[in-house]
């Protein structure tokens, strides 16, 4: 297919998806450290199908399951720890475009940068050929996941799991701002402040994004608050 390298074809295939539009699948491995018409569009697209794909193969397989438990599953199925792996099997490290700078510091290996990736190639596919194409190809992802019940305490964010802990104690929910944002623009980090007002303390916690910044901050706060509880015992 003309437009397509050698190694953009071969992914096609590990997908199992012919692009009638091979543009939406070169800009989905295009970084925005290489040029201006990057991926990060079709990340925030691929986001948003990668969970309706979930929450209906989630639906339909664990039918048993009440909401929270249906959330924390697919939680722990499109975190970007997961993402990464999907992304390392597919191999979307040897086509993806990058800056020459972004190269060199590694960024084919990130895991932010792959798992962003891959939520782009999701979006493409629906653009491409519509969201059915896309479900087929997020359940193709996840075909070698067995998902059960017991998966709702793997999927228990720290987030999550702070604020239950705080409910359960009848304590007001945290709260969240970003202190820092460091590095570059296509390399940024994420410092971020959780606060639970009752106690007066606060943690910090430093992410790929500001997601990702209050979930190390939720689960910092949770091991102080468990050291606190040890202490008094």
């Amino acid at each position: 297919m003309p437009g397509l390298t050698p190694e953009l074809l071969a992914l096609q295939q590990r997908l199992d998806h012919v692009f009638a539009n091979p543009r939406l699948l070169e800009r989905a491995l295009t970084h925005r450290s290489f040029a201006a018409d990057h991926n990060e569009r079709l990340e925030f697209l691929g986001d948003s199908v990668l969970g309706l794909a979930i929450s209906g193969l989630l639906f339909e397989k664990l039918n048993q399951l009440p909401e929270g438990d249906l959330s924390r599953v697919r939680a722990n199925l499109v975190k970007q720890e997961t993402l990464f792996e999907i992304a390392l099997r597919l191999d979307l490290a040897q086509p993806l475009r990058l800056g020459e700078g972004e190269k060199r510091s590694g960024g084919n290996g990130r895991p932010s940068i792959l798992a962003d990736a891959l939520e782009a190639v999701i979006g493409a596919v629906y653009l491409d050929a519509g969201f059915e194409a896309a479900a087929a190809l997020v359940h193709r992802l996840y075909g070698n996941v067995e998902l059960s019940a017991q998966m709702s305490a793997m999927g228990k964010d720290p987030k999550t799991e702070l604020q239950e802990w705080l409910q359960a104690r009848k304590m007001k929910l945290p709260g969240y701002r970003v202190v820092a944002t460091l590095g570059e623009a296509h390399k940024q980090t994420f410092d971020v402040e959780c606060m639970v007002l009752e106690t007066g303390h606060s943690e910090r916690g430093i992410g790929a994004s500001r997601r990702a910044g209050e979930q190390a901050a939720a689960a910092a706060m949770l091991q102080h608050l468990a050291q606190a509880k040890t202490s008094r015992s």
